[in-house]
């Protein structure tokens, strides 16, 4: 088998066997969302205006919150000295793990999104707009989120420490990803300016992420 299919294949199996991720992660999102009507009421034209950027914050914590692991179990138990071994390089590791990440919780997430959109009253006319500005900026959610999790794999509960690492590049993220449903339901169609600069930032994090978290890994490592 090809070494980066077998790194996805094996990091699918310790999904399944751990258990419960992929599902609590969704219930993080689902609750988050869900808190918004309880704390505004029953104000509909309020909940559509601001629905769409409350998806994207709840899907951005969301995603912080499965991070901390993503290197740090195979840190413990000296499987990352092993996958530092494989054939492939160590940048495409860590490109594999993160992909194998969005996989198993960005795309359940995704697949969550229309049913929360409704409890916050966005418009269904929105929801392409919605799904695909999400398709294209979670990837990158994921993959600076995976220099954090390099940064910090030795230093246990470091999910705060991981937070503060992470947020502020989460910034331009979210605003490009809410931007996009904004323009879109403004006129100016699905593939707007926003939506394009936040694939983007998609396709720079995974140029560029992977050699940090490797240099990261390689520091903790040594």
């Amino acid at each position: 088998m090809n070494p980066f299919l077998a790194l996805l294949w094996r990091e699918h199996l310790l999904a399944r066997r751990q258990g419960g991720g992929a599902g609590l992660t969704v219930l993080f999102f689902a609750m988050t969302v869900s808190l918004l009507p309880f704390g505004l009421g029953p104000d509909l034209p309020l909940l559509a205006a601001i629905g769409p950027g409350m998806i994207w914050i709840a899907m951005t914590l969301a995603t912080l919150l499965s991070l901390d692991r993503l290197f740090q179990a195979d840190y413990e138990d000296g499987s990352l000295d092993q996958l530092a071994l494989m054939p492939l390089p160590l940048e495409a590791v860590v490109l594999g793990k993160a992909l194998a990440h969005w996989l198993g919780t960005g795309l359940p997430l995704l697949l969550a999104t229309p049913l929360l959109a409704l409890l916050l009253n966005v418009p269904p006319a929105l929801f392409p707009a919605l799904i695909v500005s999400l398709l294209a900026g979670t990837p990158a959610l994921t993959l600076l989120g995976s220099v954090g999790a390099a940064l910090t794999v030795c230093v246990r509960r470091g999910g705060l420490l991981l937070a503060l690492l992470v947020l502020p590049l989460y910034v331009p993220v979210v605003i490009f990803g809410v931007n996009a449903v904004v323009q879109a339901g403004a006129g100016e169609g699905v593939f707007n300016p926003s939506l394009l600069f936040s694939a983007a930032l998609s396709i720079f994090a995974a140029a560029l992420a992977p050699f940090a978290a490797a240099a990261a890994l390689r520091l903790n490592m040594g």
